[in-house]
């Protein structure tokens, strides 16, 4: 089974992060909390950690995937973002969002969606979230935990462990989790257009539902 970490939900131990953050870089595949659900991460540039996830998740080869950066300034190293989609995610992050911008040369690429060359970004509004990202130092490949066929993510931090097993390596317990993942908001073409509803509120976008 996966090894346990148990890290206070507001105020989680730096030495516990710091432990963390040196198993991702060794190759780990960890779950973690944010403020949305629980969700899986790994490390930027490991494939095979990647392909791992890719096959817990049941995913495609066009599935986008989220860099989970800490702040907007590391957000422009690996998005293209203009004027307007600046103004917005300083008005939305951190926050339960996930944007889909115009990768840079900085991402590689088989993290882009394959066709459109675009990226998965997100700033966590938790502490665990946030300082997983100040111990690792870059951001954190991640999508949301979710299996395959289920619509309701889990919750539980010891019940993700178990039911996952060896398949999973390091699991930070910060509490209970959310249900709902982020909302998903394309900025491709420059005007948002959310693809999934989730907990980020959809009224700073200006629309009322998902289109």
């Amino acid at each position: 089974m996966a090894q346990m970490l148990t890290v206070h939900p507001t105020h989680p131990q730096p030495r516990l992060l710091a432990q963390a953050a040196e198993r991702i870089r060794a190759g780990a595949v960890v779950a973690y909390p944010t403020d949305s659900c629980y969700a899986l991460g790994c490390h930027l540039g490991d494939k095979d950690a990647m392909e791992r996830i890719r096959a817990l998740r049941g995913f495609g080869k066009d599935h986008h995937f989220t860099l989970v950066c800490r702040d907007l300034s590391e957000i422009a190293q690996y998005a293209q973002v203009g004027n307007a989609e600046y103004r917005l995610l300083r008005a939305l992050t951190p926050g339960a969002y996930t944007f889909l911008l115009p990768a840079t040369r900085e991402v590689p690429r088989r993290l882009q969606h394959p066709k459109r060359r675009t990226i998965g970004i997100r700033v966590p509004d938790h502490p665990v979230a946030l300082g997983l990202l100040a111990a690792l130092g870059e951001p954190l490949m991640s999508c949301t935990l979710l299996f395959p066929g289920e619509d309701t993510p889990p919750t539980d931090a010891e019940a993700i462990a178990q039911r996952l097993g060896s398949r999973l390596d390091l699991v930070l317990d910060g509490g209970p989790g959310g249900l709902e993942p982020t909302t998903v908001v394309d900025l491709f073409t420059g005007t948002p257009v959310v693809v999934r509803a989730g907990k980020g509120d959809l009224a700073p976008l200006g629309v009322e539902q998902a289109l």
